[in-house]
Parts: structure tokens; sequence; C-alpha cells
């Protein structure tokens, strides 16, 4: 175990918590019980989008030859994405029978067989390209973020910048990462356009953070709540109205410092604590976090970090489909 990991684990032991708030993909998958309702609601919408661009509209049945194929990593990487291509083979192309060698959340490494297909030669040619294309994407994520978690074990999240939705998110979980909120229902998040839109003439943030917090109805809340700070007077007044009016309630409440870059972030640590405040809240740091630089940020103090880097413009896992004998 790291420093890193070492420093907030002792914070979440003093804070009586464990877990962050952030850590959602247990509503998406769980290795006990597989793919969770709401995932595969998710996985049903995207198969369905997925083959009506390759002009694949009604299921594949087929009468063909029969044929064996095996997909093959190209690359080392974790795999992702081997429920979604069974939902797809059970619902659109029933004719094919395959057998996972690694399923998900498992290392491969370079030319390592991850499964076997056998069926229709016409099906397997015309799933071909969507099957890779969604363990390719999938991989990639959960490969990106392996990498981070590895640096900083359940102290990265993504944000709700995704390409594929819940199952982007899926991924992340399943490289170790967290999935922050999934859903604008899953946990309220304040951000600066919804402080901007508040019905207040006045420009002063600061007060309108404090009548927002105020007002909240925390029994409305699903899990968590976050707001969104601009400087280190925003955080201080979020943290210290949160405390005096709804500390006592079962909810976390997280300040997000957006943009604020290490240093900014371990001063608002040191004013928090100064203050008595810092154990009234989670800190999460949001904004240009590159992967060279998780020391930095971990060393400043703040409990979690938020970075679309795990998820966004990563690159596919290469993966291919060989036909055999």
């Amino acid at each position: 175990m790291g420093v890193i990991e070492n420093q907030v684990i002792i914070r979440s032991i003093m804070a009586g918590n464990n877990l962050l708030p952030h850590d959602r993909g247990h509503l998406l998958w769980t290795a006990e019980d597989g793919v969770s309702r709401l995932l595969l609601s998710s996985m049903d919408r995207w198969v369905t989008a997925i083959l009506a661009d390759d002009d694949i509209d009604s299921p594949m049945y087929g009468s063909s030859s029969q044929i064996s194929a095996s997909i093959i990593a190209k690359g080392d990487g974790i795999i992702a994405g081997t429920a979604m291509v069974d939902h797809l083979i059970q619902i659109w192309a029933p004719s094919i029978q395959i057998s996972w060698r690694a399923s998900d959340g498992k290392k491969v490494s370079n030319g390592e067989e991850i499964a076997n297909l056998t069926g229709c030669r016409d099906s397997i040619l015309l799933a071909e390209r969507s099957i890779l294309n969604i363990l390719g994407h999938l991989s990639g994520i959960a490969t990106e973020t392996k990498k981070w978690a590895s640096k900083a074990a359940r102290q990265v999240a993504c944000t709700r910048k995704t390409t594929w939705g819940l199952l982007d998110k899926w991924a992340v979980h399943l490289g170790g990462g967290l999935t922050h909120r999934l859903t604008r229902n899953d946990a309220l998040m304040i951000k600066e356009n919804d402080l901007a839109s508040m019905d207040d003439s006045s420009d002063d943030n600061d007060k309108k953070i404090a009548q927002l917090i105020q007002s909240l109805e925390i029994d409305d809340v699903t899990s968590f709540v976050e707001i969104e700070v601009r400087n280190d007077k925003e955080a201080i007044t979020a943290a210290a109205v949160w405390q005096q009016t709804h500390e006592q309630e079962n909810k976390k409440f997280v300040i997000m410092l957006d943009n604020f870059g290490p240093e900014r972030c371990k001063d608002v640590v040191n004013q928090l604590e100064s203050m008595n405040l810092r154990e009234a809240v989670l800190l999460e740091a949001s904004g240009n976090i590159t992967f060279n630089e998780l020391d930095q940020w971990f060393e400043c103090g703040v409990d979690v970090i938020s970075t679309s880097a795990i998820n966004r413009g990563v690159k596919p896992l290469d993966i291919s489909m060989i036909v055999g004998d």
C-alpha cells in the first residue's frame, strides 16, 4: 500500500467513514450478482444503437455454415464489456455460442485469447465489428483507470463527461476507479450554473451558497451533496454553513475545488483545519489533473480527485477476431 493511499485511509478512519460517497459502482455491477437492472437497461439501449448504425435492425439468425473464431488481445489490459457482448448475442445473435477465457475486470496480456465463438458464419461476421468495438472501448477505459488506481487506489473518480454514459462508468468501476454520481438524481451537485441561475439579483456567490445550503431538504438527497466553489472564501463559507445546519444529518458533504491546483488546495485544507471545519466535509479536487502529478494532489490533503482523463479520449484496447477451423 502506497503513502498516498495510507494518508487518505487514515483520514477516512478518523472521520468514521471507510468509503467515499463517490463509490457508486455497486449500483451497476458486482462480482457476486453481475449486472444490475440499471446497467442492463443502458446496455440494451446502446447495443440497439450500435447495431442500428451497422444497418442491423433485427435479430441475426442465419442459415449459413458453422465456423469458430477467437477474440484475441493485441495488447496488455483490463477486460470490460463481456456482459454487454453476452447481452448482444442473447438478444440479437442467438445462433452464436461464446465461451469466455477472461471475464470482466480480469487482466489479459498481448496475444492472450479472451473468448471463443462458434456459430453461424453470417451472424459471427455481422456481429464482429460491434463486438470488438464494445470490448475495445470499454477495456480501454478500464485499462487506463487501472493505471491511475494503481497509484491512488480508491481515490480517483471519473466525472459525468462520458461518451457511453453509464457504460463508461461501469468500465471505470471495473478498472478500480470511482464512478462519482451516476445520474443527476443520484446525488445533489450544486455547480456554477446552478448558482448563476438562482432567483437572486445578488452577485455575491458566498451569500447564494449560504442560502442554498441552509435551504436544503436533506431527506430528498439520494446519496451525497456536493458544491463547486471558485475560491477559498466560498469553500470556507460552504463548510461553515454545512457544519452549522446539516452536519448531524446522515449525508456526506463534498466541496469541489475546481481548477485550484495542488498549492491552493493545500491552502484551503490548512484554513479549514485551523477553523475546525475540515472533519465536517470531504474535499474533491478537479480540473487540469494529470497522471504524472497525482502525488502532488494527494500530498495537498484532498480526499478524492475527479477527472475525465480516465475515460474520455482514452485509447481503446487493441482486440481482434480470428476465424479458425
